[in-house]
């Protein structure tokens, strides 16, 4: 007889910065999410695929939960909570250093009212290398007195403590059924989405504090060649003339950088020389228009968060 083959959709949630998506890469075991130190990085629901045993574990990565001031911000948020309502299995992320915070409680509140009553809630008490024992216990005890959570992991997404023993737990929770997606497939999200996040990522993490939420990136042409390159060719959007002076720098020598940056790491990914060229434009309101929200994954149409 053959082993029952399981597949269903675990959701990450939790605050901006919590590390969903440090832990997605890990689970997956390659780089499908960026990650940076800021915070609100991840823009799309993007799903990474884990096999482990004869199951079959699809990551849906979502964006992390907030007060929501903008549009953008709105959708990202909206998108979070459709995410979780979706999946078969909901994982709260809470950062053990900072507790049970305002956000933290602000979430388990709402997910009494978006979730499902029959949806089973793991909770993860993530980065337990900066606590000590007592007080992870404690704050383990203060959340599961403040939600039901059908398990709790603590785990360290970033060096891998506990991990193992989540993703083996969610495998066996997960619905029996076939498989989604080929064994060896590690993201339902086109390559050129994640080709765009990795570049995108690159910016965050090269200009700091001066626009990292003001800008996006499109892969606007794919061109895989007959010698085996890929040619690819992005748009970074920033919303003012003076933040395309921030992105190119002196004598353009921050895009080429960063231009240089995101090529090493798709070609890694893709494991194909990859010639990547990057434009940057100016387009003050693209932040109000239906197409970057698509290209996001995101839905443009305003509404509840």
């Amino acid at each position: 007889m053959t082993e029952t083959t399981r597949a269903g959709f675990v959701a990450l949630i939790g605050e901006p910065n919590a590390g969903k998506s440090t832990l997605l890469n890990r689970m997956v075991g390659a780089k499908v999410s960026i990650v940076t130190h800021k915070v609100q990085t991840t823009r799309t629901r993007i799903r990474g695929v884990c096999m482990e045993g004869q199951a079959q574990i699809v990551f849906v990565d979502t964006p992390g939960l907030f007060r929501p001031r903008r549009r953008l911000d709105r959708a990202m948020v909206k998108a979070a909570w459709g995410g979780a309502a979706d999946a078969d299995i909901v994982v709260l992320l809470v950062e053990a250093h900072r507790g049970l915070t305002e956000g933290a409680q602000a979430i388990i509140d709402r997910m009494a009212d978006q979730l499902p009553r029959d949806r089973p809630v793991a909770l993860a008490i993530n980065k337990i290398d900066r606590v000590k024992a007592e007080t992870l216990l404690a704050l383990a005890e203060e959340m599961n007195a403040a939600y039901p959570f059908a398990k709790t992991f603590m785990i360290s997404a970033e060096k891998g403590y506990g991990v193992a023993d989540l993703r083996e737990w969610l495998a066996s929770e997960l619905p029996e059924g076939p498989w989604f997606y080929p064994e060896d497939q590690l993201a339902d999200v086109p390559m050129r989405m994640i080709a765009a996040e990795m570049t995108r990522e690159k910016l965050t993490l090269r200009l700091h504090e001066e626009l990292p939420y003001q800008l996006t990136v499109e892969t606007e042409k794919w061109e895989d060649r007959a010698d085996g390159t890929t040619r690819i060719d992005q748009v970074v959007y920033v919303a003012r003339d003076g933040h395309k002076g921030i992105v190119l720098g002196n004598r353009g020598e921050t895009i080429k950088a960063i231009g240089a940056a995101s090529r090493a790491e798709i070609s890694e990914f893709l494991g194909r020389t990859v010639h990547l060229f990057l434009t940057v434009k100016v387009r003050p309101n693209w932040l109000e228009e239906a197409e970057r929200y698509s290209e996001m994954g995101l839905e443009f149409k305003d509404g509840d968060a």
